[in-house]
């Protein structure tokens, strides 16, 4: 059975899961050699936000298919390392978007109405009602840093309670922040007009201490600041004197620079609320989160493509039942194209006729390279990582419309430049979900994907008998034929018959069918491994 190494605690839910993956080894706590040692013969990986994969981690996998973080955030995976062992990431985007979008409005609540000191104050004894003061949220402006699920659901909730929202998040269209009746804005102004500002940016180089010394001080005097995502989105030491100094009335702060010892100073402060990085740490959450991680595991261990890849296209999973019959036939073109190549390739142009959107397109694309670079790279190669081994060899692709589908209403045709030649091979999706071969170099065929095909061009296509001569020949080798076609046209003077096999044909079977009058070419194809 596959092996799946759980590297952080994860709710029962989700180990329950995995267990009919596979068998689950728990690692809690190791140390760094021992977690090398377990990676080593590893099938997936499972972590939260304690273990850190670095690319050293990463490359002493030696079977390694995918990582799966059960959370959001993947900052401490090295996911450039694992995209070019052709191991898969995955994350559990979702199940935790309700938790740390009502945690943010938690901390924000218990900062506006101090609720923390109300409470510790009425502990020791006294009735602190004047000191208690606060103020309310309705009317006020919120200004949200990163539209994505929880910064959506912070909206909607700000929303309920009458607040005004603006938006900054150059990667998203003005109709998303409309959705929920927001305003998308540029980050000055948002910083100089809201009265809240709360961060649900991810941490990248770009991001990194987004929030520094001069974006404090372009807020409006007397704003406050909330951080449910990473530390890193600010400048700790300049947060501390901008609180200090009476610029910003307070700070909400879940996350930190430093985990699990923050700046004593910065969460000592009166109009700091602090919690220790607890947003998602919910019931609920926590077995969500666990259970969306351990079917994604599931999911590519058992050859299906995950929910929320990482590196890969995300789709949803409507769009996953869409998609599924075009991935296995997108990879057994490659193949066919990598039979078909006699020079290295150096440009592929994937075309799609159908209800494709160009983002299923970029995943189809991803499994035919990894069809036809399997077939001619001397290294592992998936659906992961293929993109990144045709850049490294200076592979040109592309993607666009077929323009004709040959009768049918779902195509894929690819074309691959290879020195002075263009391979062309195209395969339809029928309504039933199966596919066929519907063309090969301008030959038009319908071809069902047995396992092993053996594809003859003749020179002499209108000369009776080639077909039974074929068949005497396989016949007289004991070798057993599933299936015959001859291709529709005559192409360049020449015909194409392709041959259905139940195993592969014998290298001397091939010599000798080689040397039969008429055979210009032979190739053969394993549809089936």
């Amino acid at each position: 059975m596959p092996k799946i190494v759980v590297c952080d605690p994860i709710a029962e839910a989700g180990l329950v899961l995995l267990r009919y993956a596979g068998e689950v080894v728990t690692g809690y706590d190791l140390e760094r050699g021992q977690l090398k040692d377990e990676i080593r013969d590893a099938d997936a990986l499972v972590v939260r936000s304690a273990t850190h994969l670095d690319a050293e981690l990463i490359g002493a996998a030696e079977r390694l298919k995918v990582i799966a973080r059960a959370g959001v955030g993947v900052d401490n995976i090295d996911v450039d390392a694992a995209t070019r062992q052709g191991i898969a990431v995955v994350n559990a985007p979702m199940g935790n978007t309700v938790a740390a979008a009502e945690h943010a409005m938690a901390l924000l609540l218990a900062l506006v109405r101090r609720v923390p000191s109300a409470d510790a104050a009425l502990k020791e004894g006294r009735w602190a009602k004047k000191e208690s003061v606060g103020r309310q949220l309705y009317g006020k402006t919120l200004g949200i840093i990163g539209l994505g699920k929880i910064g959506t659901e912070v909206g909607k909730r700000a929303r309920a309670f009458g607040m005004t929202l603006l938006v900054y998040d150059p990667y998203v269209p003005e109709e998303k922040a409309e959705e929920i009746g927001a305003c998308l804005v540029e980050l000055g102004e948002l910083l100089e007009e809201s009265d809240f500002v709360s961060l649900h940016a991810a941490l990248t180089e770009e991001s990194h201490k987004l929030i520094g010394a001069q974006e404090l001080a372009r807020m409006k005097p007397g704003a406050a600041l909330v951080n449910c995502a990473r530390g890193g989105l600010v400048d700790e030491p300049a947060l501390l004197e901008a609180l200090k100094d009476g610029r910003l009335s307070g700070a909400a702060l879940d996350v930190f620079e430093e985990e699990p010892q923050p700046n004593p100073e910065l969460v000592g402060l009166e109009n700091v609320v602090a919690t220790p990085h607890v947003a998602a740490s919910t019931r609920e959450a926590q077995a969500e989160v666990a259970k969306e991680a351990a079917q994604q595991v599931a999911d590519v261990l058992g050859g299906r493509p995950p929910r929320w890849p990482v590196n890969a296209p995300a789709l949803a999973s409507e769009d996953l039942d869409l998609v599924r019959p075009f991935l296995d036939l997108a990879e057994r073109l490659g193949r066919l194209q990598a039979a078909l190549l006699r020079e290295a390739p150096r440009s592929v142009d994937l075309d799609h006729q159908g209800s494709l959107s160009r983002q299923h397109l970029r995943l189809v694309n991803g499994y035919f390279l990894a069809g036809l670079l399997g077939e001619i790279v001397d290294e592992p190669v998936n659906h992961v990582n293929s993109a990144l081994v045709a850049t490294e060899r200076g592979i040109l692709v592309r993607e666009g419309i077929a323009p004709d589908g040959r009768g049918y209403s779902e195509v894929l045709r690819a074309r691959v430049g290879a020195g002075e030649t263009v391979a062309t091979v195209a395969g339809a999706v029928l309504d039933r979900g199966e596919a066929r071969i519907v063309e090969v170099d301008g030959f038009g065929l319908d071809l069902v994907l047995r396992d092993y095909v053996l594809l003859l061009w003749n020179r002499e296509p209108d000369k009776p008998g080639f077909v039974g001569t074929i068949g005497q020949v396989l016949g007289a080798a004991d070798m057993n034929i599933l299936g015959i076609q001859v291709g529709h046209e005559v192409v360049d003077c020449m015909g194409l018959m392709a041959v259905s096999m139940a195993e592969p044909v014998k290298a001397e079977v091939l010599e000798e069918i080689a040397g039969l009058p008429g055979v210009a070419r032979i190739v053969t194809v394993n549809f089936g491994r």
